[in-house]
């Protein structure tokens, strides 16, 4: 089985210069019967507890937000990821994602305490806590017992987490650190049991992890609940420690190693984040679909406006992209754990080092999925037009909610330059051969174009080129990487499906794909120009140009005005998302 699961995952990046095959993703389609029950338990749950008390949220309810963590709880749903020999389920990392894909579509200000605690408020401790650590942690944890939150950030020291002026002092008699410091924007910390928290020993270099737990009575206080722009029944505070008493034996794997525990949470929660947006698009493309088939003006449901067609068309078609690359990277993650536990790693071990592999792939499903959901909220309240800017409508509460995820995990920016950095350091250790497709590359931008017209009667075969066309171009540009991977995955998809229902009976999914790669051909032109005109000059600069023009071609280009018709006839006539 190893050996099989070798053969067909692709590494980390690799994406870019190795072709996959459509047989080898995983898809939403590909659900087993356990995880398509799973799925709709949880909405069950979401649809029974949180969407009918939306209000309860938008009125900063926060005792609401942990009764329904408790409720959660029952369900035994904060506990999928956690091993079994800890009181968890133990269960695959595209089971994780789905839940958290599933759970999230009602409010982001439950969605917000669920992934803090299941993600960055327990995993540190599953992946690097020593097993005495884990016995005594992790069981309340998973059970709802106890809450977690976690401890990085601090003024003045944002995206450069390994800043942090916190310290830990160690005690005279060795026993035990005192830590000492300010941290800010804490999700879960209102009602939480145990931080992670990271804090500097002396001058090193990195930071080092702490498990503490939340005792008021040994130094540790809290602001009052921030007033933020949405997530409103998110617990977010400032938290001060001082002199705060931890045993020494409650230090979170060694000395200094707290960045790099930091940055793997970090991984895990991209992706988790992105899932976390999946919902929330279906559930308002559903209620605009509903709006817009109830909505009659000028004696018509303004449904039968091209103006609504359009914007329901690009936002399933966002939707369906971000499934497609989330659920692609997250089974690629559970393989490679699979590889590794094959090869006799410990299940903590094989899990950080799955990972870490694609933690390229998490940084670009963190900025698309979260650029795609704001642009899904604003196009909501557009279709719900006055009705949508009140807050007795659910898009308002969409939108706010949906801002926040373009800055925690690391800002979008910051993601954008971590993947193309994570890239170069991968082709640096021979992971993902770049110098050999740039050079190419090079040869062709700087040649004489073919004039042979080549035959693209197969579905996609013109597609799947000019995705591999854009690979080889491999301009370090964080864009052009993003949306060669949401491509891909998307017409990957598409092309399992077809191949497994029928072109015939998929005909809205393919006129996404198309549409998908449409947009993503104008992005990449556009970001590769800026790219060669930045280190190009004279003739060289316009044989580049020219043969960027050639890879960017679209020979056989739909009609997307048609394409968009058929997409959002399909949602139209179904009254919500449906694909």
């Amino acid at each position: 089985m190893a050996d099989t699961i070798e053969k067909n995952v692709t590494r980390g990046g690799q994406f870019l210069v190795k072709e996959t095959k459509c047989e080898d993703i995983f898809i939403p389609e590909d659900f087993s019967e356990e995880q398509r029950m799973m799925r709709d338990m949880v909405k069950e749950f979401v649809d029974k507890e949180l969407w009918p008390n939306k209000d309860r949220f938008e009125k900063r309810d926060f005792a609401f937000t942990v009764e329904c963590m408790h409720k959660a709880a029952e369900l035994g749903l904060l506990s999928i990821s956690v091993p079994e020999a800890y009181g968890g389920m133990g269960m695959g990392f595209v089971d994780t994602v789905l839940v958290c894909d599933y759970i999230s579509g009602a409010t982001g200000s439950f969605s917000s305490a669920f992934g803090a605690h299941t993600g960055i408020g327990t995993l540190p401790i599953t992946l690097y806590g020593t097993e005495e650590q884990k016995q005594k942690y992790v069981p309340k944890l998973a059970s709802g017992e106890w809450f977690g939150a976690y401890c990085l950030t601090e003024p003045g020291a944002g995206s450069d987490a390994n800043s942090g002026k916190t310290k830990a002092v160690l005690s005279e008699d060795g026993k035990h650190y005192k830590i000492t410091g300010q941290k800010m924007w804490i999700t879960n910390a209102g009602f939480c049991s145990l931080f992670i928290v990271f804090a500097r020993i002396e001058d090193d270099k990195n930071i080092t992890g702490f498990i503490v737990e939340n005792n008021p009575e040994n130094g540790i206080s809290t602001n009052e609940e921030e007033h933020k722009l949405g997530i409103r029944a998110s617990s977010t505070r400032q938290v001060f420690f001082n002199e705060t008493k931890v045993p020494v034996e409650n230090m979170l794997s060694e000395r200094g190693n707290g960045f790099k525990i930091a940055m793997n949470a970090l991984n895990v929660g991209r992706i988790k984040l992105a899932a976390a947006c999946l919902d929330s698009q279906r559930r308002i493309i559903t209620g605009s679909a509903k709006y817009s088939n109830e909505r009659v003006q000028f004696n018509v449901p303004i449904s039968k406006f091209g103006a609504i067609r359009y914007k329901l068309a690009e936002m399933a078609t966002s939707c369906y992209a971000g499934e497609s690359a989330v659920y692609r990277a997250a089974k690629s993650i559970e393989e490679r754990i699979s590889i590794r536990e094959n090869e006799g790693a410990p299940h903590q071990e094989a899990e950080l080092k799955g990972v870490e592999e694609f933690a390229i792939e998490c940084a670009i499903l963190k900025v698309a999925v979260s650029e795609d959901i704001q642009n899904c909220s604003d196009e909501g309240i557009q279709i719900f037009g006055g009705m949508g800017f009140s807050e007795d409508t659910p898009m308002e509460s969409a939108w706010r909610d949906a801002r926040i995820t373009r800055i925690y995990e690391g800002t979008n920016e910051i993601n954008r330059m971590l993947s193309v950095g994570m890239l170069i350091k991968k082709a640096m250790k021979g992971h993902v051969d770049l110098l050999g497709p740039a050079s190419k590359v090079q040869e062709d931008l700087m040649g004489i174009p073919s004039f042979e017209t080549p035959d693209y009667s197969e579905l996609f075969s013109e597609e799947k080129e000019m995705i591999s066309e854009h690979q080889q171009l491999l301009i370090a540009s964080a864009d052009i990487l993003i949306e060669i991977y949401m491509a891909e995955s998307t017409i990957l998809r598409t092309e399992k499906l077809a191949k497994k229902e029928g072109e015939a009976n998929i005909k809205e999914q393919i006129a996404m794909a198309k549409l998908y790669l449409y947009k993503a051909v104008d992005i990449v032109t556009q970001k590769g120009k800026e790219s060669i005109i930045s280190f190009a000059e004279g003739d060289e600069q316009r044989m580049m140009l020219m043969g960027l023009r050639r890879y960017t071609k679209y020979t056989n280009m739909p009609n997307i005005v048609e394409i968009r018709r058929t997409i959002s006839a399909k949602i139209i006539a179904e009254n919500k998302y449906c694909f």
